[in-house]
């Protein structure tokens, strides 16, 4: 090395590109800094006018004071056995039916009986809009194998059987559509329901109430499912009777029509013939023979 090299020529070979980097990062602060000085508002006027546009947004918001107290509201106008709003159904149907779903294994003890089953769909109705036909079969597969279920009971068991076995289901749990539903169960009342019928072992699920549910279940669709389930499998292994209300406030029983109402002298209006009485108790909604409490 020369001692000849002048300082910079020194300072270049010891620090490479850095010795020309930093003159320009120096040159460029110095040039921010100054153009601060001379323009000292730019940052604040920005700052400002943000400020000023949040502050008007918070302005524009309405404030609102007293929300709606389910105590002073008379509700809906809706009698309870109409059909809630919703989605659409099928109100025509062709009276033939595709299996749905996979066979799976017993559940339940079955020391009385283990009763086999198959599910269906109706041909031509969309169960798109809610899940497909694998979610309808899943639905049924899943209420019945719950310990809140029949299956409660030692003497129930249930088996979802594979159509094709040449075995006969002690069960059709068919989702149908109203037309076939009303062929089928009979239309003694002007309610959409569900039935059991000894006639093929079917249990009729209207798809009219699948989709919409009912008002005495407050918008709670698959805790209804469930119930409609279970109730029509309830007629279907022998529990022919409906039962009334145990109580004011109680849970209903499973073999109630909570359909219709869980009030025992509006079934009692609605429902001749049945076992309830005029005392007016008011049950809660329950879609299974044996809930937690």
């Amino acid at each position: 090395m020369s001692h000849n090299d002048s300082a910079f020529a020194r300072f270049a070979r010891n620090y490479g590109w850095r010795a020309y980097a930093i003159p320009v990062l120096v040159v460029l602060t110095i040039w921010v800094l100054v153009d601060i000085a001379r323009n000292p508002d730019d940052t604040t006027t920005t700052a400002t006018s943000t400020d000023a546009g949040v502050e008007k947004s918070i302005e524009a918001r309405p404030t609102r004071s007293g929300a709606p107290n389910p105590a002073d509201s008379k509700g809906l106008a809706m009698d309870v056995g109409e059909l809630p709003p919703g989605g659409p159904f099928a109100e025509t149907g062709t009276d033939t039916y595709h299996v749905v779903g996979r066979p799976g294994p017993k559940v339940g003890v079955g020391s009385e009986k283990t009763y086999t089953y198959i599910v269906e769909v109706e041909d031509g109705m969309n169960t798109a809009d809610y899940g497909g036909d694998d979610a309808v079969a899943a639905m049924v597969d899943a209420t019945l194998s719950d310990p809140r279920g029949w299956t409660h009971d030692p003497a129930f068991a249930f088996q979802h059987i594979d159509a094709n076995s040449g075995q006969e289901p002690d069960l059709r749990i068919q989702l149908s559509s109203t037309e076939t539903t009303h062929k089928h169960c009979g239309n003694d009342i002007e309610m959409e329901t569900s039935c059991f019928t000894p006639i093929g072992n079917r249990v009729l699920v209207n798809e009219s109430r699948w989709v919409r549910g009912a008002v005495p279940f407050q918008g709670d669709l698959g805790a209804y499912r469930q119930y409609l389930i279970n109730h029509e499998v309830g007629h279907g292994i022998g529990y022919a009777a409906h039962q009334p209300c145990g109580g004011n406030g109680e849970l209903a029983p499973v073999m109630m029509q909570q359909t219709l109402s869980l009030n025992n002298s509006k079934l009692h209006e609605i429902a001749e013939g049945q076992t309830y009485p005029d005392n007016n108790d008011t049950c809660r909604y329950n879609p299974w023979p044996y809930p937690t409490q």
